[in-house]
């Protein structure tokens, strides 16, 4: 895979892709900036080495139609100023008036097409849409990891209509740091597994068993292995269906010799809300109708214990409804036992980075994947088709 420093990127019109998929309020005010942020160093690589951007993102579903509360105009504004230099705004992401603005684009100049996903064939994968696209650059680059497990026509599609083509910094600097952490890790290697299905983590646990020292489990995941071993866990939330699976997946750990840690202890309420009556019980001690929320304190302590010698730690998903300051406690103790550890430590997924970004703590870990579904289907061991379409 080349990086963006294999280009010969001076006065060549570069298509690149990124991930503006950032959150709105209802005024059209972008409330969480990091995606942008992720790119800047990537954008402004290509504007030192006088390269005509043209960047191309997705927001939001559409679902093929335009819609103004998806536009990408607000992106376009707030990335002019974190760059200290007016960014064009085109009026769409295909079609003779955005063209005519990217070949009238200078050196160092940036223009941002309009949503990728106004139209249907970009999540179908086009060829001509993709061939349409492809027709804004004379090199590609990818820097939206987040987007690189979809094989969309701004991702996969269009790469097959460019020679030049490679990984932005921030794709690359993701690739790298997993494959630091799980192809070729420094032991003992540690998981931690939370969030609230087994379903959609089956996958990646499977394939973490080869590769870990220990497995940690969390989050109403736990509920499905705990009833697996026969305990009653109330009114929690459980996967019924898949408790032969978490059986096996128990039985070929041991066969594997990987430690997999469950919460003996749980902080349970009387119902899903901020105010319920709350609890702190053992295993067997859950009330009729009560459900676990989070871990309890010895739960925190006994994971806690498991990542002091941890030299790599990969985590995805919190250990509780940490959302709800009386479920928050289990995940707090568990991002305080990452940050301070010397392991190399690389969390990712929605949740678990809102939990570090709520705690402060973003500085404290080796990296944040800016992305959760392509950080999981690493874990799960494919390959991405973004990241493929690149070699």
């Amino acid at each position: 895979m080349k990086q963006i420093h294999d280009l010969d990127v001076t006065n060549k019109r570069v298509l690149m892709r990124v991930d503006f998929n950032v959150p709105m309020d209802g005024e059209g005010r972008i409330t969480d900036e990091t995606r942008i942020q992720g790119v800047l160093p990537t954008i402004r690589l290509l504007i030192d080495k006088g390269a005509r951007v043209v960047l191309c993102s997705h927001c939001g579903r559409p679902k093929g139609q335009r819609q103004d509360k998806y536009s990408l105009a607000p992106a376009a504004k707030r990335l002019g100023e974190l760059l200290g230099k007016p960014v064009l705004m085109a009026p769409d992401c295909v079609g003779a008036e955005s063209m005519a603005m990217a070949d009238a684009l200078k050196a160092g100049e940036v223009m941002l097409l309009e949503n990728l996903r106004f139209h249907a064939e970009e999540q179908k994968n086009d060829p001509a849409f993709a061939k349409a696209l492809a027709a804004f650059g004379d090199c590609y680059i990818n820097d939206a990891f987040a987007v690189s497990h979809r094989p969309d026509a701004s991702v996969e599609g269009v790469t097959h209509y460019f020679t030049d083509k490679a990984a932005g910094l921030l794709l690359f600097r993701e690739i790298d740091f997993f494959h630091r952490a799980v192809t070729n890790p420094a032991r003992p290697l540690i998981a931690i597994l939370g969030g609230a299905k087994v379903s959609t983590k089956l996958s990646a646990i499977r394939n973490m068993l080869d590769r870990v020292n220990g497995m940690i489990i969390g989050g109403a995941m736990a509920n499905t292995f705990l009833k697996a071993q026969g305990h009653d866990i109330g009114a929690s939330l459980v996967e019924d269906d898949l408790l032969d699976t978490a059986r096996e997946l128990l039985a070929l750990a041991q066969n594997k010799d990987v430690s997999i840690l469950l919460p003996t202890d749980f902080v349970v309420a009387d119902a899903f809300a901020a105010d319920a009556k709350t609890r702190t019980v053992t295993l067997g001690e859950i009330p009729a109708g009560w459900m676990i929320l989070d871990i309890g304190p010895a739960s925190a302590a006994a994971f806690t214990k498991a990542l002091a010698d941890a030299k790599t730690i990969v985590w995805n998903g919190p250990m509780g409804a940490f959302e709800m300051t009386p479920f928050s406690h289990g995940s707090t103790a568990l991002v305080k036992a990452v940050t301070t550890s010397s392991a190399l430590s690389i969390v990712g997924g929605g949740d678990t980075n809102a939990l570090i970004n709520q705690a402060e703590a973003g500085d404290k870990v080796s990296y944040m994947s800016t992305g959760g579904g392509a950080f999981l289907e690493l874990m799960e061991g494919k390959e991405l088709p973004g990241v493929t379409a690149l070699g």
